[in-house]
């Protein structure tokens, strides 16, 4: 049996025949490094569930526990955590829908949620989507959290107030340490802040990821996760919303239709990844950790003006490209001379000037062709 390599698997000809928004959002002649698709063929098992799903006609609506219960023992094998309770979850249809959800549980309209820019841009988006205010405590020089910058901001929003955890980091790929997680969880409880962390991108990161609800003092804190980035399935919505156990009475708040907005064939999918996925999840990081030195070496070869902090925990990579001299939005350079699309530092708020965000979950091939095309556009530039 051959090693299991899913981001060799395809070629370009093949990835421009997909009809989701990566591949068909820019013309047929730009390279598209952005959104946060990966280039892979779902896990044979996941297929292999979808499609008796669908020839058996079991195509109805989604019922039971099973996709928490699988997250349970995930995050038990996975990180040695055993303090998920089925019984403290909910389902959305995405992280986000969740995260509005909860958001409207521990905060109150009109009023304060802190979050770390530079970050996911729909972490702003959905702060505004519900009517509250962003506070921002931004990253430090290194792409960290900040935690005097954190504590400022928790003692500005004091009250019934909520902080936006990214755990992993997006966009600086950082796996926050336990000490980091505990200090985080000590300033909310010392401010009455209420922590909802995202940890979809957790089951990508090689080793160190701690899951938030696992560290002293965040018991009333809430996660919302999803198998949607480690496995590649955005396009079959299914997301879980984790309650501490002080957060159970808020939980219960949460309305029923929340619930049923994740698909059955999203429920099942997500299900069969954590249970039946973990040696494709395996390859996938494996492969990413090639890519990543990969892109390392590029960069250093051919765009050694581009600062990189090499951040394990996702598959994108924040690159700082000030000294290349592009404006404070160098990802629209980019895609206009090098026919390559990225995303644009600009949208993920106070600090991504000057940056662009780069999806390297693609073959090896492409990530090459990306970077010289990006090189050779900096040349004609300067000639």
């Amino acid at each position: 049996m051959r090693p299991l390599h899913p981001l060799r698997d395809l070629n370009e000809q093949t990835l421009r025949r997909r009809t989701s928004i990566k591949w068909r959002q820019y013309p047929d002649d730009v390279l598209p490094l952005w959104v946060a698709e990966m280039d892979v063929v779902p896990d044979a098992s996941i297929r292999a569930a979808l499609t008796a799903a669908i020839e058996s006609g079991d195509t109805g609506y989604p019922h039971g526990t099973g996709y928490a219960e699988a997250l349970a023992d995930f995050a038990a094998r996975r990180w040695g955590w055993d303090g998920l309770d089925p019984s403290r979850t909910a389902y959305a249809a995405d992280v986000m829908t969740g995260i509005a959800e909860v958001l409207r549980l521990v905060s109150e309209p009109g009023g304060p949620v802190v979050v770390s820019p530079p970050v996911y841009p729909p972490f702003l988006d959905v702060v505004e989507h519900v009517g509250r205010t962003v506070v921002e405590a931004p990253l430090g020089a290194d792409g960290r959290l900040d935690l005097a910058a954190l504590e400022d901001a928790f003692r500005v929003a004091a009250g019934r107030a909520a902080y936006l955890l990214c755990n992993p980091h997006n966009p600086t790929a950082v796996t926050h340490t336990a000490d980091e997680l505990g200090a985080v969880a000590s300033l909310a409880r010392e401010h009455g802040v209420r922590v909802v962390a995202d940890e979809i991108h957790g089951p990508l990161v090689p080793d160190g990821f701690v899951p938030y609800l696992s560290v002293a003092g965040a018991e009333d804190a809430f996660v919302v996760t999803s198998a949607s980035k480690a496995w590649n399935l955005a396009g079959l919505k299914a997301a879980v919303v984790v309650a501490g156990p002080e957060a159970s009475a808020d939980l219960a708040r949460l309305p029923e239709i929340v619930s049923h907005g994740p698909s059955h064939l999203g429920v099942l999918a997500h299900t069969v990844a954590l249970r039946d996925g973990v040696p494709w999840l395996d390859a996938v990081v494996a492969d990413l950790a090639d890519n990543r030195r990969l892109l390392g070496d590029l960069l250093d070869e051919h765009l050694p003006d581009v600062r990189w902090a090499r951040g394990s925990a996702t598959y994108l990579a924040w690159l700082d490209c000030r000294a290349l001299g592009l404006g404070d939005d160098p990802a629209a350079f980019f895609l206009e001379h090098a026919r390559v699309a990225l995303n644009s530092g600009l949208t993920f708020g106070s600090g991504g000037a000057g940056h662009v965000r780069l999806n390297f979950a693609t073959s090896p091939p492409l990530l090459d062709d990306a970077i010289r095309r990006m090189a050779h556009a900096l040349e004609v530039r300067s000639d």
